[in-house]
């Protein structure tokens, strides 16, 4: 099983030092196995970056030509990275994309994600299917914000850099 790769903002993981002398087969393939994460790693980074200014071209050049899209909660599919671009290109809102966290192995990857539309936070969660060092299919999920109840108060403690809105 590959590695998983990980990142949290507040505590970055680095490549580890480069092997000095031989290196075994084994350490060969782990080698090559870190290239290609690393490498997709960029890639969902170059294509937030995008997202976040603007760069229509920049931030679909992470999806294979036949990729699909697919939105659970409004039930929309949508095929082909021109279709993709073209959903999103035509976006009325202001957006801005502030990563959370990517992590990931091998060919899927997960990316949580606040995406404010016109001043108002919305939690998204991304979830990248890769073939060929290209998106093949992806599945973002939204979610707003709510209200805990008050039944909890007493259990939770505020996420860092949020309040506890009460219901």
């Amino acid at each position: 099983m590959g590695r998983r790769h990980e990142e949290h903002p507040a505590h970055p993981v680095r490549a580890s030092a480069a092997i000095k002398g031989r290196q075994t087969p084994q350490l060969e393939a782990q080698s090559c196995s870190d290239n290609a994460m690393s490498s997709i790693r960029t890639a969902i980074e170059e294509h937030w970056r995008a997202s976040e200014e603007g760069d229509n071209e920049a931030e679909h050049a992470i999806y294979a030509v036949d990729a699909i899209l697919d939105y659970p909660q409004s039930g929309e599919r949508f095929r082909g990275r021109t279709t993709i671009t073209a959903q999103r290109g035509g976006h009325p809102a202001e957006r801005h994309f502030t990563v959370q966290r990517i992590s990931g192995e091998g060919n899927l990857w997960v990316s949580e994600c606040i995406i404010t539309y016109d001043g108002v936070p919305t939690y998204s969660i991304s979830i990248m299917e890769f073939a060929r060092g290209l998106v093949v299919h992806e599945t973002q999920y939204f979610a707003n914000t709510f209200s805990a109840p008050a039944s909890r108060a007493a259990l939770a403690e505020a996420m860092p850099g949020r309040n506890i809105e009460s219901a």
